[in-house]
């Protein structure tokens, strides 16, 4: 699970590592709006019908769900399952109010990585020389910046990108030492297997 505030460098940094690892998957939301022009199903989202969202709300089978603007929108735990269950890295961008959800879930098993820039001055001229924001939704989104800062000690790692190439290369060693972990592992079988001398 990728946090971070806007501006950091996230999907960038995931783009590639989802190019350099071939059996990850990146979680696509879920949403009950209509699809928009130059949209595509299972590309910006998954377009649901309101009556299947709150069915499955209710069933658990969504990680984090909102309501906005009278739309709901939310990661679905049905595909992650499935790419799980294929033994595939699947990698989550989630705000931190969805990780700590997330982590209440699924605790130990999730691999946790908050990005971002070496400090306030240096996002604010990146959001400014992407260019796509207005004045006040980049003060906005560095207010927002301020708040995910607050929880950085409810990650795993923290990455500060001042240099891509080596945030990318940190971001590699977490995705592969990921899929170590002690909490994904059947070490009852292991240990029978290890123990049996045969």
């Amino acid at each position: 699970m990728i946090s971070g505030p806007s501006g950091s460098g996230k999907s960038s940094l995931m783009k590639e590592v989802l190019q350099e690892i071939p059996d990850a998957y990146f979680s696509i939301s879920s949403t009950t709006r209509s699809i928009r022009e130059g949209e595509k199903e299972g590309v910006n989202y998954h377009f649901i019908s309101k009556a299947e969202f709150e069915k499955d709300m209710d069933e658990g089978f969504f990680l984090e769900w909102a309501k906005v603007h009278d739309n709901y929108y939310g990661t679905s735990l049905k595909p992650i399952l499935k790419e799980l269950h294929e033994g595939k890295l699947v990698i989550c961008d989630i705000d931190v109010q969805g990780h700590k959800i997330a982590r209440e879930k699924f605790g130990s098993i999730i691999t946790s990585v908050f990005i971002t820039t070496p400090d306030q001055k240096s996002l604010k001229e990146r959001l400014i020389n992407r260019g796509t924001d207005s004045a006040e939704v980049i003060e906005k989104r560095l207010d927002n910046a301020v708040s995910e800062m607050t929880r950085i000690r409810e990650y795993d790692y923290l990455l500060i990108n001042d240099d891509f190439k080596t945030t990318l290369h940190a971001l590699f060693a977490i995705a592969h030492a990921s899929r170590k972990k002690m909490a994904l592992m059947d070490l009852g079988e292991f240990m029978s297997a290890w123990a049996n001398i045969e």
